[in-house]
Order: structure tokens, then C-alpha cells, then sequence
């Protein structure tokens, strides 16, 4: 029987950035079907946006990206970032391709790495187009699908879904009930995945 794994993640996230490679390639290992689930901070369950934390923990929070992002070979580029606009609407392509039944990994993999090792504007529909067309999909498409209903109401269904699962903060990772918080802990994810559940 295949298992199955609720993925719970955000654009704008560079932990779900960081972990995306690495749970990917779990799920390809254990033959896990991902169900995507694209929200923002869910400030209700105690998610907390990066820009609201104290500036002694904001410092801790860079430091531990960095080196993160090392142990998982990515270009994190976290200082001397340009103005970028909010890069929420990207999700919307992510959600159109998922919904189209194309590969949304490789749309969600090229938006996140112009994002956050290229500091490029993906809030902008022109800059979101070219990126996914260089990445080999159709960008004018998605961006015509992303006003259509069905994406519009996944997205607001993504972000209650992840308010009544108990999710506070990205990546979240939901197996057979156990909910899972952060790219540090794929490996007890993946522990449950071959059965030794907590």
C-alpha cells in the first residue's frame, strides 16, 4: 500500500527551502505520495513571521540557516537582499501546476531557488513567468490559472487545513496522524514511514 505524507510548506519559507531537496528525495526512496499544502505562518496556532521575533533570535535564526543550508548544499543568499516584493502569489503557480497534474515539484524547486539563492522578485507575475519557462513549463498558463476558482479555493482550503491539523510553521510533515515540524526532523519521519511510529 503506498503510504502517503501532507506536506505543508510556504514560498516564502527558507526552511521549507533548505529541507524541499531532502524530503523530496525521502518520499521518492519510500514511495510517498505528497499531498501539497501551500499556506503562509499560521499565526492563530502560534506561528510567529521571522519579522516579528526579537533581534537576538532573528540572529540565531540566520546563523542556523546558514548552516543548514551548508549541510544540505544550498546557496542561501539571506544578506544585502534587494527590496522583493511578498512572494505569496507564487504559491498560486504551484497550486495551478499541482491541480493541472504537472510536476509542481520542479515549479515549487525553480520558484524557491530564484527566491532564496538568487534574491529574484517571484511576488512579480513577469519575473514568476520567466523563471518557470527557463525551468521548462508553461508560464503564461499558470499564470493564467492562477485567478481561476479551483486554485483560489485550494489556496484558502490549504491554509484551514493547516490551522485544524495543528501546523504552526513550515515545513510541516503529516503522516498517519503524527505531525512532524521542521526539515530537522525528515529523519524521524522517515523512521515512521518504515513503521517504528513514536
Amino acid at each position: 500500500m503506498t503510504k502517503s505524507v501532507e506536506y505543508f510548506f510556504s514560498i516564502g519559507s527558507p526552511w521549507s527551502y533548505i529541507g524541499f531537496d531532502a524530503f523530496t528525495e525521502l518520499a521518492a526512496k519510500n514511495k510517498v505520495a505528497i499531498t501539497p499544502y501551500l499556506t503562509t505562518v499560521v499565526e492563530e496556532n502560534g506561528g510567529i513571521f521571522s519579522r516579528n521575533r526579537p533581534e537576538i533570535r532573528r540572529a540565531y535564526w540566520t546563523r542556523d540557516l546558514k548552516r543548514w543550508a551548508r549541510v544540505r548544499g544550498k546557496e542561501l543568499r539571506l544578506e544585502h537582499r534587494p527590496e522583493l516584493s511578498d512572494p505569496t502569489p507564487a504559491s498560486l503557480f504551484v497550486i495551478a501546476a499541482y491541480l493541472n497534474g504537472q510536476d509542481w515539484i520542479g515549479v515549487a524547486r525553480a520558484l524557491q531557488h530564484a527566491f532564496w539563492s538568487e534574491a529574484r522578485d517571484i511576488g512579480r507575475s513577469d519575473v514568476r513567468e520567466a523563471i518557470v519557462n527557463a525551468a521548462g513549463f508553461d508560464g503564461a498558463a499558470l499564470l493564467r490559472r492562477q485567478a481561476d476558482d479551483d486554485v483560489q479555493n485550494k489556496w484558502s482550503a490549504d491554509r484551514l487545513h493547516a490551522r485544524d491539523s495543528g501546523v504552526f510553521g513550515f515545513p510541516t510533515y503529516v503522516h498517519d496522524g503524527e505531525l512532524y515540524w521542521g526539515q530537522d526532523n525528515l529523519p524521524f519521519l522517515e523512521r515512521h514511514l518504515r513503521g517504528d511510529r513514536p
